[in-house]
This record gives structure tokens, C-alpha cells and sequence, in this order.
């Protein structure tokens, strides 16, 4: 990724957090988001849908709000284009395919390989981005950046160290990438997990209910009273297995280094590896503990830019439709753990009842 460059990565962080990353305005700018949400479900009237095109276009437009100052309409054609070879894109890059094209080999096969989409698609998302950087230099005030676009064009005028406009343009895709797919894809597993496990959905309606009731909307502040919520999410994100391709290492045996100590199984370190459990993320006296084998945003200097803003996003949203929905499926369906594996694991498509509480 092109934001992995450590000047990119610093001027990224430092910008977004200047227009609201982990702060107020951005909490603000999720619940306003959630409630559209929630009144797309409720169009459903109980009847079954399929969560995954919401959750996409919900997270989304939070990143658009930084990237691009800008939020899109759910029925907005040129939107759904590009979330749909957003998808296409992730999924193909973790298959055989996508790692050919990542080693340069693809030329070798293009008559035979039936995923040119990888690139037609990912063509059609940079356009995308580029046409809003045009509209951005068109009214562009040096003194009052709107977003992170604005930001790097002023950038540009200050610095030459891969601030082109071709950069932006790849750096923001990075941003609409990264800051899509693996939340809404965290939040189709809550789905799957809850709804699977009906007892967990039921404890985390009771909570949400004790805690902040069902008229109220939910706030970060509520988050520390909440330990069962807490619990739930972090091992949604556990067992979720969100980005299983990312680096894949294993200790051969017990080691020391640096001073941290990394043990032969890191599984060893959860009570119950495969089985959905809440539990691992509560004590004896059912508070909050987070073992240090939970890094699902990994750590140090190649820690993930979002993970301030993704721990906001899954609280508020999971919280805010927990508090107005139950979730369930027909009797005699069993939603699927297995997963689909691309560059995320993500569910197999399902649909969903939502009833208002």
C-alpha cells in the first residue's frame, strides 16, 4: 500500500486525526450514519434481506467523510459501481490469480486467465477517485483544507517526497480500500456469530438495554460501562479470522525477542481457540481483560492506521443495531462459519430478518 511509505503514513495519520480521527466530530459523523442505516432496515419490515451491500455502503461513506469531505446516497449508481469492484477486487487479489498478478507474471497468462477484472476494476476505482480529485484543485482554498484530498494538494506545493497527483490518487484508493472492507466485513460475522448464537445476542441486548436503554442513541463514553459488548466485539474479531493472509508466521518454537516472549502456538493463549466465546475477553468478575494475543490490528510501526476509527465504527454500529434489532434467520438455516477467503475472509452471501425490538 502506498501509505505504508512512513512519510505518507505519518502525513495520513496526522491529517486524518486533524480532521477528526478518534475524535467527537467523527463519532458524530458514525451516528449520523447509523441512523441512516437503521431506516434502511426498517424499510425491510421484518422480512428477509441481505446485509453485506448496507454494511458496505454505511462504512464507506464514513471513510468518503474523511477522504473526500462527502457522503454518499445508498441508491447513488456511481457509489454502488465502485463498492461492487471494490469487492470483486479484494476477492480476487487472495485468490491463485491475484497472487500471479502480484508477482508480475500475469502477461504470461492473459489469454487463459479469467480475472483481467483485477485490473479493469481497479482502473475503474482509481478514475473514480481522480475525478474527485479534479473537482477538488477546482475550488480548492489553501487556507481551509476540507479533507485528506485537499490536504495532499497543498502538500504538493510544499513537498516532493511522493507527493504527486498520482499518489494521491493511489494513496486515497488505499484509504476507500483499507477503510471499507474490513469493517463491514467484521460486522457481517457479528451477524453470523449472533445469530448463531442466540444466548450471546440475547446477553448484549440486555446490557445495551441496562446501560443505555432503547431510546438513546449510543456513545463512545457508554463503551467502559459495557464489558459484555466489549467482549463480544473483540472476539467476533477473534474468531472473525478478518485478514487470514496477512503475513502468515508461526513460532517453531518458544522465543524471546526484542524482550517480548512469543510462545510456539499462539492458539495456546485462548481457553477455547475454535468455539465462539466471549469469555476470553472477561475475568472471574465478568469485566473487560484483553489478553496481549489479541493484536488483530497487528502492533509497532506497521500497527493499522484505522484502528482508532474501526473500534469506533464496530462499537457504535453494532451497539446502535443491537439496540433497535434482533437478528435471526428462517428455522432450518444454519449460517456458515467456514468463510470465503480473498485477501478477507468474508461469509458466505446469507440474508436476514431484523425485527424491531
Amino acid at each position: 500500500m502506498y501509505t505504508e511509505n512512513s512519510g505518507q503514513r505519518r502525513f495520513a495519520l496526522s491529517t486524518l486525526r486533524s480532521f477528526g480521527l478518534g475524535k467527537n466530530s467523527m463519532e458524530q459523523c458514525i451516528c449520523q450514519e447509523l441512523r441512516v442505516l437503521q431506516e434502511e432496515i426498517e424499510k425491510e419490515k421484518g422480512g428477509l434481506f441481505t446485509p453485506a451491500g448496507l454494511f458496505n455502503n454505511a462504512v464507506s461513506n464514513i471513510i468518503c467523510q474523511l477522504v473526500m469531505r462527502k457522503r454518499f446516497d445508498y441508491s447513488d449508481h456511481n457509489f454502488q459501481l465502485m463498492l461492487k469492484y471494490l469487492s470483486e477486487t479484494i476477492q480476487l487479489q487472495g485468490s491463485i490469480w491475484g497472487l500471479v498478478c502480484s508477482q508480475r507474471l500475469f502477461n504470461l497468462v492473459t489469454i487463459t486467465c479469467p480475472h483481467n477484472t483485477i485490473f479493469s476494476n481497479y482502473g475503474a476505482l482509481l478514475n473514480f477517485i481522480g475525478e474527485e480529485v479534479k473537482r477538488h484543485k477546482q475550488d480548492l482554498d489553501h487556507n481551509n483544507p476540507r479533507d485528506y484530498i485537499d490536504a495532499f494538494i497543498i502538500e504538493m506545493k510544499n513537498s516532493d517526497l511522493g507527493f504527486s497527483e498520482a499518489n494521491l490518487t493511489l494513496c486515497s484508493l488505499d484509504l476507500f480500500l483499507a477503510g471499507t472492507e474490513t469493517t463491514a466485513t467484521t460486522l457481517l460475522w457479528a451477524l453470523v456469530y449472533l445469530i448463531r448464537n442466540p444466548d450471546v445476542q440475547g446477553g448484549w441486548h440486555e446490557e445495551i438495554d441496562r446501560v443505555i436503554g432503547q431510546t438513546r442513541h449510543p456513545t463512545m463514553a457508554d463503551r467502559p460501562n459495557m464489558p459484555y459488548t466489549d467482549a463480544v466485539i473483540h472476539e467476533i474479531q477473534r474468531i472473525g479470522n478478518i485478514v487470514p493472509l496477512n503475513g502468515l508466521r508461526e513460532a517453531a518454537q518458544d522465543t524471546t525477542l526484542g524482550g517480548y516472549y512469543i510462545p510456539k502456538v499462539l492458539s495456546t493463549q485462548w481457553e477455547t481457540p475454535d468455539t465462539f466465546n466471549p469469555g476470553h475477553f472477561l475475568n472471574a468478575e465478568g469485566k473487560f481483560v484483553k489478553p496481549e494475543a489479541f493484536l488483530p490490528f497487528s502492533a509497532g510501526k506497521r500497527v493499522c492506521l484505522g484502528e482508532s476509527l474501526a473500534k469506533m465504527e464496530l462499537f457504535l454500529f453494532l451497539v446502535g443495531l443491537l439496540q433497535k434489532f434482533s437478528f435471526s434467520v428462517p428455522d432450518g438455516v444454519e449460517l456458515s462459519t467456514e468463510g470465503i477467503s480473498g485477501a478477507t475472509r468474508v461469509p458466505h452471501p446469507f440474508q436476514v430478518s431484523a425485527k424491531i425490538r
